[in-house]
């Protein structure tokens, strides 16, 4: 069986071939005539389509199909019944989302006797195809590398791998230490005679090399780049991450994991959830933006004539694996007030008149519709905190780095709910609830009560100026 790259070409070319010749076989004239003699199909006109209409055809359903299969070119260790179920569930939705786009526009839609013959076609073929080119589970056991910064971590997490241990990766600066005075090279011996194969910076290699199943992350303390960096890897090319029972502060791990190692979510997101959730946040977004921009215009143009300084305000926030990103607010405070320390005196004297409105009614976060546009943030998620105040909320919250499995978002279960970072070990509980709870229709409901939160707060604010 190929592996990495090989494989996702594989299989992407393969659901490719056999979707068009399937298409191609059920659209033949011979076939649907011999198809409509069964009593069941007799009331299906056979009506073929041809030339560019049936080209037209052949791409739309190529293209659904293709992209409905995409948890599937992922090279995963997998067993045939797996395979033919996972396999048979992505052509169940296909074909259903090739009918629905024939509901809503005829333009785009096949027959319905190509779709009735097309359905156990695919059936059959594509499991089939997977089957054939699935990664198959080592018959010794999981293929497994450990990856970590700390020897003695990478030595006490080995113990506990079952199935082939294949080596392991680590920096070359932390093999020289008092109690190894000498620097090993790579594919050289050491930690427990474990082979050392190479350094962090080349796990992509080593996965896709070694072919390996699983990565066991032996950090003693994780890294922004190196410990998120090495998820990252695992997440990329489809390979499952565990972590020693003892060293899961810094990772989110699955709820019902028994046994010394333990996995770590990496993926809590299904992909055709994810596909939802990032449409979604396109279409919130640039909807949000053309809708809001006469009230865009008007609170920039109130922010000037009140002092005269800068509308909006930038602030590095930290994103997915602990990442930064610029994020852009209306101003509320006096020019400069922003990137202050944070007293909560002082802090309410640098507010603006019209900053006290902007916050109470949460206009101020509209220009951060324009990084949920670009990808940085998401519509829903947890809040985006300040770097700074982040590496101080790392150091008083345990585990407070598992919110960076997911994107941060303009609300999310702590916002709905009022909790800020002033209450870190609350908003980490519900930021964590959130992450294991995900869904798209989960998101639909936490932006439906945060309108109306938003709606009820800007009522509010209206009748008091009204009462005054």
């Amino acid at each position: 069986m190929d592996s990495g790259w090989r494989y996702r070409v594989a299989s992407v070319a393969g659901v490719v071939a056999l979707t068009a010749i399937a298409v191609a076989l059920v659209n033949n004239a011979t076939v649907q005539s011999v198809a409509t003699t069964v009593p069941l199909f007799r009331r299906l006109p056979a009506d073929p389509p041809a030339g560019s209409e049936f080209t037209f055809e052949l791409l739309v359903t190529v293209v659904v199909v293709a992209s409905v299969f995409l948890p599937l070119y992922k090279p995963r260790p997998r067993r045939i019944l797996d395979a033919v179920a996972l396999a048979q569930k992505r052509v169940l939705v296909a074909v259903l989302v090739l009918a629905t786009i024939g509901y809503f526009d005829y333009t785009y839609r096949l027959p319905r006797l190509t779709v009735v013959l097309l359905t156990p076609l695919l059936l059959v073929v594509l499991p089939v195809w997977f089957v054939w080119i699935r990664k198959r589970p080592s018959t010794n056991g999981e293929r497994t590398i450990v990856v970590g910064d700390d020897l003695t971590v990478i030595e006490e997490v080995s113990s506990e791998v079952e199935g082939t241990l294949l080596g392991y990766l680590c920096p070359t600066s932390v093999l020289t230490t008092p109690a190894r005075s000498e620097a090993i090279a790579d594919g050289g011996s050491n930690a427990g005679g474990l082979e050392r194969l190479g350094g962090l910076s080349r796990i992509e290699d080593i996965l896709v090399e070694y072919d390996v199943d699983t990565v066991v992350l032996a950090f003693e303390h994780a890294d922004r780049a190196e410990f998120f960096g090495a998820l990252d890897a695992c997440y990329e090319y489809g390979v499952n991450a565990k972590v020693h029972r003892d060293h899961t502060n810094s990772v989110l791990t699955a709820s019902s994991g028994v046994g010394t190692l333990v996995s770590v979510e990496i993926e809590p997101w299904d992909i055709q959830d994810y596909i939802l959730k990032r449409a979604f946040d396109i279409v919130f977004a640039s909807v949000g933006l053309i809708v809001l921009s006469p009230v865009i215009v008007g609170i920039a143009a109130a922010i000037k004539i009140d002092d005269g300084g800068p509308v909006l305000y930038t602030q590095e926030r930290t994103a997915v694996f602990g990442e930064a990103f610029n994020i852009y607010k209306f101003r509320s405070m006096t020019p400069g007030g922003e990137s202050a320390t944070p007293v909560e005196d002082e802090e309410n004297s640098r507010i603006t008149d019209i900053g006290k409105i902007l916050r109470r009614t949460h206009l101020d976060e509209i220009p951060q519709l324009w990084s949920i546009l670009v990808g940085n943030m998401s519509v829903v998620g947890p809040r985006a905190v300040w770097t700074e105040e982040e590496s101080l909320l790392e150091a008083d919250t345990q585990s407070w780095r598992q919110r960076w499995f997911v994107k941060p978002g303009l609300t999310g279960l702590a916002q709905v709910n009022n909790i800020e970072s002033t209450n870190p070990s609350e908003k980490l509980r519900l930021d964590l609830k959130y992450i294991r709870k995900q869904s798209f229709w989960f998101d639909v409901k936490l932006v439906t009560r945060q309108i109306w939160k938003t709606l009820g707060d800007l009522l509010a604010t209206i009748r008091v100026a009204i009462l005054r």
